[in-house]
């Protein structure tokens, strides 16, 4: 089940508003380009905006989220009737190849079990073509991150028609080992309601993730920066063999 932040329909109509600074996905639309995708499955798709913006420039593109909420967003943006939009995860895709699969943001963290994640590995190289590339991010375990999530640092306060003014931030709740849980609360002004959304993400280090990668069958081919976030996050590009 997806978190509240992106299944429960308020929290997800404002999503974009909140998540408005999407500069990440320039370092996306530029794997594109470099690999000569034409057709490319996002996982996590969330609200859309990637897969819409691969299929306003012609890109045969499928949108795949476990949150019902979050795709009906989608599809009211512009080039959504482009995009195939399918409710559930990696393991639920139907028979089809694609040159390209992307994971942005955190999506590749929110697989908490090795097994979970090997399983998702697995249906990947399934649907990628021989030489097919897979593409994503995940957040330097080394950065520690999460000692910036706090009220004091990403509290937000917009006014977002058909709702007003929303108050939202987030909360570090525990750190063990490799999961880091932490809490958003959002707070709409206009009626008073507060909404929550508890998640856990695994930070995996850049051993682990290769080694995965590698058993999976899609060994790395390159390890790169964030563009926009140096430092922070490991952007991996592995590849099925021919």
């Amino acid at each position: 089940m997806a978190d509240q932040i992106f299944e429960h329909p308020r929290l997800a109509n404002i999503y974009d508003l909140f998540d408005s600074e999407r500069s990440d996905l320039d370092a996306y639309e530029s794997i594109v380009n470099e690999f000569e995708a034409s057709a490319v499955l996002d996982i996590g798709c969330g609200t859309g905006t990637f897969a819409c913006r691969l299929a306003a420039r012609g890109k045969e593109v499928i949108g795949l989220d476990p949150a019902e909420a979050s795709l009906k967003v989608a599809e009211t943006k512009s080039f959504a009737d482009r995009v195939q939009w399918i409710h559930g995860t990696a393991l639920d895709l139907p028979p089809l190849k694609v040159d390209l699969v992307t994971m942005t943001a955190n999506v590749a963290q929110v697989f908490l079990t090795d097994e979970e994640w090997k399983d998702t590995l697995s249906a990947i190289k399934r649907v990628l073509r021989p030489g097919g590339v897979l593409a994503f991010e995940t957040r330097r375990p080394e950065a520690q991150a999460w000692l910036e999530w706090n009220r004091a640092i990403t509290y937000k306060r917009v006014d977002i028609p058909d709702y007003g003014i929303v108050t939202g931030w987030v909360d570090l709740h525990d750190v063990r080992d490799s999961f880091v849980s932490f809490r958003w609360t959002y707070v709409f002004e206009n009626d008073g309601a507060v909404i929550t959304s508890d998640s856990t993400l695994c930070f995996r280090s850049l051993k682990e993730m290769t080694q995965s990668l590698r058993e999976a069958g899609l060994p790395v081919e390159d390890v790169r920066e964030a563009p926009d976030r140096p430092g922070r996050e490991y952007v991996f590009i592995a590849r099925r063999p021919d």
